[in-house]
């Protein structure tokens, strides 16, 4: 086995072959390269980063050594061109939209058409943007910000022609994302404490990854943003709840992270949950602890949402932006992968028969009910509400990642950052990012996109697997009789997690 110190240099060498591939075949406007020795590279260092955040899951370490780990790994990728995704560029168009007085709601990219327009990816070149009014006119000041440092600059001359112009707004979008990591640094700590994990496992799972450092950071990706806002506000709302001001805050923190992306506002109702917990008499939230957490926490994160749209001069064209990246069809989406199956098999009849939309509708309404669902059992725990509330947003945040029409590597940030601060079993997820990691090349380009066929067939066969292994063993439940000595109340976190499929909660 590996030391603590040997293991902190694996990663570190994984990171370094991650940025030697960033260098040589990143999302440069020039499309990257896909030249044997950078895919070898970026292999190699995925390989390196996933075994070395694997292996350390489970020992001790203080909080100290954890963070100096996780800045000496993220920090060759603060020095990259853009890697991964394309996305930046995207965000440019969208801030270039916004300067020239047209809302990235209506207008696209080749309304201008935007400086970047060749670097976007085709299938996002025509469409509106999906991001919240708080994303665009941080976007827009970027954009702006960018025309600051002039073409005849001496640190211009000295880069790559295509990425000398983008040098400022990619140091700037960076820094915003660098910015959503601290904030979720300095607020897992916070929930890690309240549902009984140790703040430094909870933060080598959520930032130590090789997504953190080769998306978030070298993407950069606004999901940074978002998820620094959602962590600080959950932390705030926790940490104060009984405190009106601290409420308030927490709302507020809220409401920005769901001004950045929508997929925040799963977390409100969770959030109220605490505040009403906090004030509950014998552990039994009331309905005057639901009307106080409503007003305060979702009231301030309404008021903020609208005050920030009401800034920016936009309206909410951004909801029908969401619906508009359902355009992608790639089978990571489970609900993609499941139509895309049945639509493989359908046009052997039809050549026209296309069975995606449906399964996504369906999912929707699964999805709804499984928030409800989710919401209630943390309603009615009565052994630690705050507690029960804190992972019950995590639950639905798996819940909503598993059953989105459109899933990227990065997503499994999302319910992996909740997860680590509030349950000890996240092998599953962990699994997954290892596996989303190398599913993407530094220029943005992967598997996903070249194994159609293959991939959703083979994605919705291990669903039916996991469905039926899940069906016996609950068959095999029900036929076991229940001892008589077991107790009565059973309504814990810990059963709560068990029934959801996501493990205990606590030690």
């Amino acid at each position: 086995m590996l030391t603590s110190r040997a293991l902190r240099w694996v990663g570190f060498s994984g990171s370094v072959l991650l940025f030697a591939a960033g260098l040589l075949g990143g999302a440069l406007p020039a499309r990257g390269s896909h030249d044997l020795p950078v895919v070898l590279l970026w292999l190699a260092g995925t390989g390196l980063m996933s075994y070395a955040w694997w292996t350390g899951r489970d020992r001790e370490h203080s909080v100290r050594w954890v963070l100096g780990t996780i800045v000496l790994w993220s920090a060759p990728f603060l020095f990259l061109p853009p890697v991964g995704s394309r996305d930046f560029y995207s965000y440019n168009c969208q801030g270039e939209l916004f300067t020239h007085d047209l809302s990235p709601y209506a207008a696209t990219a080749a309304s201008l058409p935007c400086t970047w327009l060749g670097a976007v990816p085709p299938i996002w070149q025509d469409t509106v943007t999906p991001y919240g009014p708080l994303f665009i006119l941080l976007a827009g000041a970027i954009v702006a910000a960018g025309q600051a440092l002039p073409p005849g600059s001496a640190i211009v001359d000295a880069l790559p022609p295509q990425l000398g112009e983008l040098l400022l707004p990619l140091v700037l979008f960076r820094l915003a994302a660098l910015a959503g990591v601290l904030a979720m640094a300095a607020g897992l700590p916070v929930l890690a404490r309240r549902c009984g994990i140790p703040p430094s496992r909870a933060l080598w799972l959520a930032l130590a990854g090789p997504l953190v450092g080769a998306h978030l950071l070298g993407g950069p990706h606004n999901d940074a943003v978002m998820l620094g806002l959602l962590v600080a506000g959950l932390a705030v709302v926790t940490r104060f709840a009984r405190r009106p001001v601290g409420v308030l805050a927490g709302g507020v923190l809220l409401g920005c992270a769901v001004a950045v992306k929508a997929t925040a506002l799963i977390a409100v109702p969770f959030a109220v949950l605490i505040v009403a917990a906090a004030r509950a008499a014998d552990r039994r939230i009331d309905l005057r602890g639901l009307v106080v957490g409503t007003a305060g926490v979702a009231g301030a994160a309404a008021a903020t949402l609208a005050g920030i749209t009401a800034l920016a001069g936009l309206d909410y064209g951004w909801i029908a932006g969401v619906r508009d990246s359902e355009a992608l069809v790639q089978f990571s989406s489970m609900p993609t992968a499941v139509g895309m199956t049945i639509t493989y098999a359908g046009q052997l009849f039809d050549k026209g028969f296309d069975a995606v939309p449906a399964v996504r509708s369906v999912a929707f309404v699964v999805l709804a009910v499984t928030l409800v669902v989710i919401w209630v059992r943390a309603l009615r725990d009565r052994a630690d509400p705050v507690r029960a509330a804190l992972f019950g947003a995590a639950a639905a945040v798996v819940a909503t990642v598993a059953l989105a029409p459109v899933f990227l590597p990065w997503y499994t940030l999302w319910p992996l950052t909740l997860l680590a601060a509030t349950t000890l079993r996240t092998k599953a997820v962990m699994l997954i990012a290892i596996v989303a990691s190398f599913s993407v090349l530094p220029d943005g380009s992967g598997l996903v996109r070249s194994l159609k066929f293959p991939g959703a067939p083979l994605v919705t066969g291990y669903l039916i697997y996991l469905g039926v292994r899940y069906l016996r063993r609950w068959a095999r439940e029900r036929r076991q009789p229940v001892s008589e000595a077991e107790p009565s109340t059973r309504v814990t976190l810990t059963s709560m997690t068990t029934r959801a499929g996501l493990g205990r909660g606590v030690r």
